[in-house]
């Protein structure tokens, strides 16, 4: 006799406590709506309980307790009673260690549900730091829930996220996992909840036998249609809880026999959670009156939902150089930050934009390592090895014109590159600014210097200069 489940996905929600603007393909331009909400969200998760008493399960694929001032100001604490509220069952994590592992413990120890990460380990044990699985039950089903954290925290973030600690692949590991799960433990179904990356997923799941339902995470893909491969159905639901993926399963001798899918946009028109939504009155009230002050105006729409280039970090970047006086500018290509239309900039636009406020840092970098550092990104972004993807999208450029072809392999993609206007000279020295930490590695370069200013402030003494334009200039581009 079948079985039935329903499995509620959030993913890369980002700290985005309240609905925002986000960015909706059309046929032509795009749109900015707002949409998201954690009120909303749990309201779906309510109604879907309340549809299907005792068969349903809802996970959490990270990126939750970082990306917006309250979120960053309280190091994660400030959502522990919302999370709680919307009663998932399980999440993994990435940008939750930006606080320190220990942080992390700690928040994680508030949570009612377990973070899973089959894949991190203590430096001086061995250990597991968290649990790699647990085991959930429904009327129908039990289902063995596996999580992998995101394997670049201790690769390309910064050293104080992985402080004693360490991330595999989570490969190797996940087979003895699901042979448990079934063997040992019984189980009728295994859900994988990751923070790979749909393309390290998607090879991860074509290599690996026994895997449901993959939980994917990271990309910020919105995935309409499910990806079923090796009988493995894979989805990913965006980013900023602007959307929530629903799984309807119908399950018959321990596998999927059938499945629906909804990728539900989480707009205005889906009621709040009153109680959630109260709860989140009381983190932001606060923070209110600062966060609502208008810093500026933007004549461009800001986001970052383009691979090589993106207007957000354009406006960012011009900030930079304004700042210090530098010839060019880079910065990480991050993937997160609630889209800003065109119209009045605010300070909670500032901090969703670079919501850990770094200094400014400028370095001298000669032409030949700044061609180097450029194809080491183009390569932990475009690499035909899945595993080699290392983060977001392309380093964000300004003051310089690349051209690469992307199928390239890796050191051999770029094909031209021009800095200030001149093609550019490998035993030249270039005046460049960046965000310390992130932008410009710490092994190239040399003459590094913090000034006495934070991002924020450079992006809000630029913008007090008058309206602002970010459009895309072509400083990466694909041939």
């Amino acid at each position: 006799m079948a079985a039935h489940l329903t499995i509620l996905q959030m993913n890369d929600s980002h700290g985005y406590l309240e609905p925002h603007p986000e960015l909706f393909y059309t046929a032509g331009s795009p749109v900015y709506r707002t949409v998201g909400g954690y009120a909303r969200i749990a309201s779906l998760i309510r109604d879907a309980r309340d549809e299907r008493p005792g068969r349903v399960l809802a996970f959490d694929c990270g990126d939750t307790i970082h990306g917006t001032y309250p979120a960053v100001q309280s190091e994660g604490e400030a959502l522990v009673p919302v999370l709680n509220a919307l009663g998932f069952d399980a999440m993994t994590a990435h940008w939750e260690f930006a606080y320190g592992p220990d942080q992390f413990q700690n928040v994680a120890k508030g949570l009612d549900y377990p973070v899973l990460a089959e894949n991190c380990y203590d430096d001086a044990t061995g250990d597991p730091v968290f649990p790699p699985y647990t085991v959930c039950e429904t009327d129908d089903l039990m289902v063995g829930v596996i999580g992998i954290a995101a394997t670049i925290v201790d690769k390309v973030m910064p050293d104080s996220f992985s402080e004693g600690i360490h991330f595999s692949l989570g490969d190797t590991e996940l087979p003895g996992h699901i042979a448990h799960l079934r063997e040992e433990e019984g189980v009728d179904l295994v859900v994988v909840v990751s923070h790979l990356g749909f393309p390290q997923e998607a090879r991860l799941a074509r290599e690996t036998d026994g895997i449901d339902i993959l939980l994917s995470g990271h990309t910020h893909n919105r995935l309409f249609e499910p990806a079923v491969v090796n009988d493995t159905v894979i989805i990913q639901s965006g980013c900023h809880g602007s959307f929530l993926g629903r799984l309807d399963l119908e399950v018959e001798n321990r596998r999927v026999k059938r499945f629906d899918h909804d990728l539900i946009t989480v707009g205005e028109e889906i009621p709040p959670h009153l109680e959630v939504e109260e709860m989140i009155e009381g983190i932001m009230e606060p923070h209110r009156e600062y966060l609502s002050r208008v810093v500026g105006e933007t004549r461009t729409g800001l986001n970052r939902n383009t691979v090589l280039e993106a207007t957000m970090d354009n406006l960012l970047l011009q900030a930079l150089i304004d700042a210090t006086g530098s010839e060019m500018a880079f910065s990480n290509g991050w993937r997160y930050g609630a889209p800003v239309p065109p119209g009045p900039v605010t300070m909670n636009d500032l901090w969703n934009i670079i919501p850990v406020n770094p200094p400014v840092s400028t370095v001298e970098i000669v032409g030949r390592e700044l061609r180097v550092m450029m194809e080491e990104n183009l390569e932990r972004t475009f690499s035909c090895d899945p595993y080699r993807q290392m983060g977001g999208y392309v380093k964000r450029c300004m003051g310089v014109s690349l051209y690469c072809k992307i199928e390239n392999p890796a050191g051999f993609r770029i094909q031209e590159l021009f800095a200030g206007g001149r093609r550019l000279d490998p035993d030249a020295v270039y005046h460049v600014a960046f965000i310390t930490g992130q932008g410009v590695p710490q092994e190239y370069g040399t003459d590094r210097t913090d000034l006495d200013i934070t991002a924020i402030e450079a992006l809000e003494r630029y913008l007090s200069g008058g309206p602002a334009r970010a459009e895309l200039s072509g400083s990466v581009t694909a041939i």
